[in-house]
Parts: structure tokens; C-alpha cells; sequence
């Protein structure tokens, strides 16, 4: 028997989930088993999560999406959780991750995990304050732990936990005068606890029971970055670099117990450093799913920040990302209402399509020569089918009818396609 996807792996033994990531990538079996072997794809899936539809992430395979939904202190609505939960589903997302940070998590934690066929991930060590109801300086490094434990137990297929911040990333951050210090959520409570308490990082101190608990149920481990860089200023700086060949390390240490790992990533970047952070991540990680959130590739467009990501996004998984953090274009602004939600992954989305055409991922451009042929025909039908976004196309379409069926209120018979195909058949143009 096995307990995890890589130690199956390891052991030649190719289990369920990789013949159906197989089918779905158009690979063999056997070449699946060999990456999972290798931590160079992950099959995220707590034995606890039965109605998951098991998918691989790696940068060989489809570029995977993730989107982030909870509550908040000013918006606890998890009715309205839920329906974002429905609309990600149908519009394709492949992980949900439950950031909420307030009130009881662990009902809708336990609902998705019982309801939801995606992957689901959490960050820990936000619902710690909310599990025990204490200031962060009064936990100890066995609260987090639990709270871990607590995670794996309801299900989670991964979970964030900002292992590779240690007492040394407290003088840099004071001395390096970063201008945005840390932007990660997780990373700032393990920061301030740190400082507080004058402890080392639990999560770091304690990472070998970590991946103890993440074996036993095969719970994949998302690095994160604590220190990730929160504007183009701070982008691939020393902390940022620094904890990377830390997380490089820790790796390391989690493949010596067979625990899938992924490892996350910027973070605001400048377009022209994204590939070479990809490269040095491939370098220093051995080849591990690069998770990233964006990158955002610009700070000064508040409210169309899933263009900035898509941006990034699009070049970030054509050199070697493997998983997609949509950001919305709530980002920085407010917890994301529906629409915002379905902008961030529609504008995700497409980034991950363009880089799998760039990659040549197997059939990845199938569905737009069906488009190209379906537009030449003038077939709208089938266009809708082909759309990421039926809905909304069909709509700008039928809000301004053309006088002709075959063409657009854009072009009418001065349409190059009608002119063309005319001309191939040898017919009249008639323009006036």
C-alpha cells in the first residue's frame, strides 16, 4: 500500500488518479507516474476528499487555475461564498482556496471538501486566531500545528504554510528597507509572532511533524512566499531571493517523506524579470509546480488588476509556471463580489490558454482552429461553443444586430471574411 501519490509513484505503482490526469493531459500512464515520481507534478488529493475529480499540476501539463473566496470581518456572508463557489465550478476553476478570516471556517471548510469536485487549499495559520479565539501572541507553535492537523482532517487537499521565513528575514526586512515590507497575509502573522514572541518560525521549527501529518493524508504542501514582493520596487530582491533557496531546501526535505509539494511565487514583477524568476525557481526547487499569483506586472491600475495578472500570468506559465492565482479586479480594493470573481478567472483563463499554445501542451490549440474555421463560415453557433465566455459574446453580438446575419455592425459588407470567401467563389461583391 501507499500513503501518498508520490510514494506510489515511487514504487512504480500507478494509481486511479494518475491514469485519469493521464487521460486528461493526452500523456501515458506511465509518463504521469514518472513525474509525480520525480515532484515535478502533483496530484493534490486528500484521501478524506471523495468527490474530487482528480487533475496534475505541473508545467509539462495544462496550466491549472486557483481562486481564492472566504469571508471577512466586513463581509461574512458564506451563502454568497457558495455561490461563488458555483459560478468558479461552472466557469472551470480547477482549486478553491478558503481565505476566510472570520467567524466559525470549519462548516464551509467541510462543505466544500463534501461538495466540491475542484481542489481545495487553505492557509492555516489565518484560521488559527479564528480557531482559538486568542491574540496571535498568545499561541503557541503547538496551536498551529493543530490547526494543521485540524485542516488535514476536514479534508484539504493543500495547504499554504510559510515555512521558509525564519528570526534572520526580521533583520532583513528592518534592514534591506523594502518600500511595501510584506504583502502576504500569512507571512505577516508569522512575522509579528515572531517578533513578539522572540520564537523562531513554528511552521519552520516544526516542519518535519508538518509533513508527518500532510503524508498521512496525502495533503500537498504549497510553500508559500512570506515574502513576496508587494510593488515593481521590491521585485526579485534579496528577501525574496533568500527565501526561495530556502523553500528549495524544504523541498527537499518534504520529497524525503513522499509529500507532493508545490512552491508559490510573485507577486508584483516587472515583465521583464518574470522568466528569469521562473528559471531560478526551476533551478533552485528541482523542477517542483511553480504556484504563482499573477505576477502583476504593473501597480497603478486598481480595479483591472486581472488584466496586470493576465499579463503576467500568460508570460509566467509559458516559462515554466504550472499553477495560475487568479487576482480580480477587486484586488487591493475590497473582497471580490461574483462579477469580480468571474472577470478573475475569465482573465486568468485566458492567460493559462495562451501559454499552453506557447508551450504546445498536447491539443491545446484544437479549440481556436475550431473557432478560425467557424468565424471563415460565419457558424455563430459554434463560435459560442468555442468562447471561454459564451455568455458575454453572445450578448455584445445581440445587443447591436447587424443588417446582415454574416457579418458584424463593425464591418457589414465591408467584412473581409464575406469579401474573401466571395472572391474564392467567384462571385459579385456587392459593398453599397
Amino acid at each position: 500500500m501507499y500513503k501518498t501519490q508520490m510514494e506510489a509513484a515511487r514504487k512504480g505503482m500507478i494509481t486511479e488518479q494518475m491514469k485519469i490526469v493521464a487521460e486528461h493531459e493526452y500523456k501515458k500512464p506511465e509518463e504521469v507516474r514518472e513525474l509525480v515520481a520525480k515532484g515535478q507534478v502533483v496530484i493534490c488529493g486528500n484521501k478524506l476528499h471523495t468527490c474530487i475529480e482528480p487533475k496534475g499540476i505541473g508545467s509539462m501539463l495544462k496550466t491549472k487555475i486557483n481562486v481564492n473566496l472566504g469571508v471577512s470581518r466586513d463581509c461574512k456572508d458564506y451563502d454568497i461564498e457558495m455561490e461563488k463557489v458555483q459560478a468558479s465550478i461552472e466557469l472551470g476553476a480547477d482549486a478553491i482556496m478558503d481565505l476566510s478570516s472570520h467567524g466559525n471556517t470549519q462548516p464551509f471548510r467541510r462543505k466544500l471538501v463534501s461538495e466540491c469536485p475542484a481542489i481545495i487549499g487553505t492557509v492555516p495559520v489565518y484560521d488559527s486566531v479564528i480557531h482559538y479565539q486568542r491574540d496571535l501572541d498568545t499561541l503557541t507553535a503547538k496551536d498551529f500545528i493543530d490547526v494543521i492537523r485540524l485542516h488535514a482532517e476536514d479534508g484539504v487537499d493543500f495547504v499554504t504554510i510559510h515555512c521558509g521565513i525564519t528570526r534572520k528575514t526580521i533583520e532583513q526586512i528592518k534592514n534591506h528597507k523594502r518600500k511595501m515590507n510584506i504583502v502576504s497575509r500569512g507571512g505577516s502573522l508569522v512575522f509579528a509572532w515572531m517578533s513578539m514572541t522572540g520564537n523562531e518560525n513554528p511552521f519552520y521549527e516544526y516542519y518535519d511533524e508538518i509533513l508527518d501529518i500532510c503524508r498521512e493524508y496525502d495533503v500537498t504542501i504549497s510553500l508559500g512566499d512570506a515574502c513576496r514582493p508587494g510593488c515593481l520596487a521590491d521585485g526579485s530582491d534579496v528577501c525574496q531571493i533568500e527565501e526561495l533557496a530556502r523553500l528549495g531546501e524544504l523541498t527537499k526535505r518534504a520529497w524525503a517523506k513522499d509529500v507532493q509539494v508545490m512552491v508559490e511565487g510573485p507577486g508584483h514583477i516587472p515583465l521583464d524579470q518574470i522568466e528569469a524568476n521562473m528559471k531560478i525557481q526551476q533551478t533552485i526547487c528541482m523542477g517542483a509546480p511553480f504556484y504563482v499569483l499573477g505576477p502583476i506586472v504593473t501597480d497603478i491600475a486598481p480595479g483591472y488588476d486581472h488584466i496586470t495578472s493576465a499579463i503576467g500570468g500568460a508570460v509566467a506559465a509559458s516559462a515554466g509556471a504550472a499553477f495560475l492565482c487568479y487576482v480580480t479586479p477587486a484586488e487591493h480594493l475590497a473582497l471580490p463580489n461574483l462579477e469580480d470573481v468571474k472577470q478573475g478567472i475569465i482573465a486568468s483563463k485566458i492567460a493559462a490558454h495562451a501559454a499552453d499554445i506557447a508551450k504546445k501542451i498536447p491539443h491545446a490549440r484544437d479549440i481556436d482552429d475550431k473557432m478560425a474555421d467557424a468565424r471563415r463560415t460565419f457558424d455563430w453557433e459554434v463560435q459560442w461553443e468555442c468562447s471561454i465566455d459564451p455568455e458575454t459574446a453572445k450578448k455584445i453580438r445581440d445587443d447591436r444586430k447587424p443588417e446582415l446575419e454574416e457579418s458584424c455592425s463593425m464591418c457589414g459588407k465591408f467584412c473581409a471574411v464575406r469579401s474573401m470567401n466571395k472572391t474564392l467563389n467567384g462571385e459579385h461583391i456587392d459593398i453599397l
